[in-house]
């Protein structure tokens, strides 16, 4: 006995087009979750230099960001290179697994390697000039219900640091 369901079942067309229902909700979800912002830096809070060397000093801060996001966000990985007057200090890297809230501020602890050669030199122009040229380049690694993402992200500002309080 052989069935044809093209004939015996006038409704076949719409059936199979029901096979794919799945596709229709996920269209939605993806025009409507859009790629990440990137975290708007704020300030930097209480800098220390946490141990000296003659070439490469410790350096910790607590650095305020804002999620800028109607979303929250896991965070999963800073890595950056850290300017001072135009000045390579240190590359920062920080892994982790963080939860952001949507719209909020948040602390992210840091400790960098700085090569002392230019926290000298610029430690000397902070003894004229109270705040300094910060800029800061690198990623950060997003996650969101199971799918990953990294950002690019830029500072660029005067930011006053006391090198001997």
């Amino acid at each position: 006995m052989i069935f044809h369901f093209k004939k015996t079942c006038p409704t076949f067309a719409k059936n199979s087009l029901m096979k794919y229902w799945w596709i229709f909700p996920c269209f939605f979800i993806l025009l409507a979750c859009g790629k990440p912002e990137a975290f708007e830096y704020r300030d930097l809070k209480n800098f220390r230099i946490d141990s000296a060397g003659f070439t490469s000093s410790i350096v910790k801060m607590d650095l305020v960001y804002f999620n800028p996001n109607n979303f929250g966000v896991d965070l999963k990985n800073i890595d950056c290179d850290v300017y001072l007057n135009q000045s390579f200090v240190g590359h920062y890297n920080l892994d982790t697994n963080m939860y952001i809230a949507k719209r909020s501020e948040f602390y992210v602890p840091s400790r960098m390697a700085v090569d002392m050669k230019n926290l000298i030199k610029n430690s000397l122009v902070s003894l004229f000039s109270p705040d300094v040229l910060l800029d800061v380049k690198g990623t950060v690694r997003l996650g969101k219900s199971g799918i990953n993402m990294t950002v690019p992200f830029h500072y660029s500002g005067r930011q006053t640091i006391s090198f001997f309080k």
